[in-house]
């Protein structure tokens, strides 16, 4: 089949979400002007750059009570965040704070989730992820949506602090068997990275 993305595919869901895949999940904790926390999963999310490390995250949509989600909010007024990497152990958990919740209220302490503190920004880090990324903001830009009521924005930030558990470390590189990152597939569907092959490049 082929459909031109400004006209009907005629399937049940927009397949898009369900092509490009996997995408990894930021789930990100941030902190409002108030230091109220906030932590909500973004299947929109990449690294695009290694040195310095930046990484994107696509904020799309508005809060349920009005407004520019919590995340983006927050992002924009303190100008930090942590990317908290989701595993299979911590699946349901990172479900629970994809819920719509009010203005205000931490997700992380909603989901029973411990916080740990950051070293180098204030907004604090999922204690049971075995990655955490310390970022601080370096652009928003808003992209062009199809629909007003549905803002798209991304969010650029610089990885200036990792923290890694020792437990995913193996002679001295991340051990993916023991890592066991989620990633969004469409749907409601979901991947975990338990099979791993390596291909070296030509030349």
């Amino acid at each position: 089949m082929f459909y031109r993305t400004d006209q009907p595919h005629g399937m049940k869901h927009n397949p898009f979400k369900s092509l490009v895949v996997p995408r990894p999940i930021g789930w990100v904790s941030s902190l409002d002007a108030q230091g109220r926390g906030n932590l909500a999963p973004f299947s929109f999310f990449n690294a695009v750059a290694a040195a310095p490390p930046i990484v994107v995250l696509g904020c799309n949509g508005w809060h349920g009570q009005g407004g520019d989600k919590d995340t983006l909010q927050n992002i924009k007024a303190t100008g930090e965040f942590v990317v908290n990497i989701a595993t299979w152990d911590l699946r349901d958990a990172m479900n629970k704070t994809s819920a719509s919740a009010p203005h205000g209220e931490d997700e992380m302490a909603l989901a029973g989730l411990e916080a740990a503190p950051s070293k180098l920004v204030k907004p604090p880090r999922v204690a049971a992820s075995p990655v955490n990324l310390e970022c601080v903001l370096l652009q928003t830009v808003a992209l062009p949506a199809d629909n007003p009521d549905e803002p798209n924005n991304t969010i650029f930030g610089r990885v200036v602090g990792i923290h890694i558990s020792e437990a995913i470390i193996t002679g001295g590189m991340i051990d993916m068997g023991k890592f066991k990152p989620i990633a969004r597939l469409g749907y409601h569907d979901y991947a975990v990275v338990d099979h791993v092959f390596t291909m070296r490049r030509p030349g």
